[in-house]
């Protein structure tokens, strides 16, 4: 299990004052930093390397980098072939675009086992006016079902800074990256280490545990410090693996809690609510409550989609409220 920078039962909503930034843009940023000491990795884009991010890695090594046009499909053939010839591979899109040639990452990537980090960015509803068509909400879901896949989407832009380290020196296999369009709050002092697989507890408490990941984490904090104004303990965890996801490290942190309530930008069938659910019926029942999406997604800007759906720190807070005056079953 990783080491949190927030362990007391007093933890503060947001434990950092540095600006809140879009994870896109501390990927596009680490990815060109750490060009320069990887001669080996390479980047494709689909026509949308400005609004990824990619664009600072071709900046800098415009040899490296090729935009393959508006074709996923054909921007996955082309990674795996790179990555078969020895590269490592960086193929970016709106995650919705992308994850939606499952085709091609399920035998081209994943069944070969290459070295492939498919970078979803524009993740969930919070895209807000695009609407639909650009919300990912079901991509998750989709490679969480790859055996070999490893699925990470950061809450900050520190723990993406450091994915990104690790996706381009550690990791040799297949990987999905899901990233944000909005600017979130970093939720991460400068003491916090990314441990990969691990959950990661932010607030430790009793009773309730808000279990949340990418963007809807500092909602999560912002709900607890709310709960704990009115003398509850709730506790806090940072799910950025989704898969593989650590069952036993999970019902480690869940020790004290008796009920979790999980956070996701993304449908609630076959996320984090759905491996959450999956990994406690294998090791310790609980009862478990999903927040997500319901429905289709529509137009309307971020702060409006996010307070529908209770993805928000005061949303999420009526859903805890809810769930802890449930009668025990």
């Amino acid at each position: 299990m990783s080491s949190s920078s927030l362990s007391t039962e007093t933890a503060p909503a947001t434990p950092s004052s540095a600006p809140p930034r879009a994870t896109r843009d501390a990927f596009g940023e680490t990815l060109r930093r750490l060009g320069a000491d990887h001669p080996q990795l390479v980047v494709l884009d689909a026509d949308l390397s400005e609004s990824t991010r990619s664009a600072k890695f071709a900046e800098a090594f415009p040899e490296r980098f090729f935009q393959l046009g508006i074709q996923e499909a054909n921007m996955l053939g082309t990674a795996a072939g790179l990555a078969a010839s020895g590269k490592r591979v960086f193929c970016c899109s709106f995650s919705c675009f992308v994850t939606g040639r499952f085709d091609q990452i399920k035998v081209s990537v994943a069944y070969n086992d290459l070295p492939v980090t498919i970078v979803g960015t524009h993740a969930g509803c919070a895209v807000g006016p695009d609407g639909y068509t650009q919300m990912a909400l079901e991509d998750v879901a989709l490679l969480r079902t790859l055996p070999n896949m490893l699925v990470l989407q950061p809450a900050d832009d520190l723990e993406t800074t450091q994915m990104v380290e690790h996706l381009v020196t550690g990791h040799r296999g297949p990987a999905f990256l899901r990233l944000t369009r909005q600017k979130v709050p970093r939720v991460h002092d400068a003491g916090y280490r990314f441990v990969p697989g691990a959950v990661d507890p932010l607030r430790r408490g009793s009773g309730l545990a808000i279990c949340a990941t990418g963007a809807c984490v500092a909602g999560a904090l912002e709900a607890a410090a709310r709960l704990v104004g009115e003398g509850l303990s709730p506790t806090v965890i940072n799910i950025s693996t989704l898969a593989p996801l650590d069952g036993d490290g999970l019902v480690a942190a869940l020790a004290s809690c008796e009920r979790v309530l999980t956070v996701e930008d993304h449908s609630i069938v076959g996320g984090l609510g759905s491996a959450i659910c999956e990994a406690l019926a294998e090791r310790r029942p609980l009862r478990v409550h999903r927040v997500g999406l319901r429905e289709f997604g529509e137009s309307g800007e971020t702060e409006e989609l996010f307070r529908k759906h209770h993805l928000d720190g005061p949303g999420i807070y009526l859903e805890a409220k809810a769930l802890l005056a449930e009668a025990p079953r």
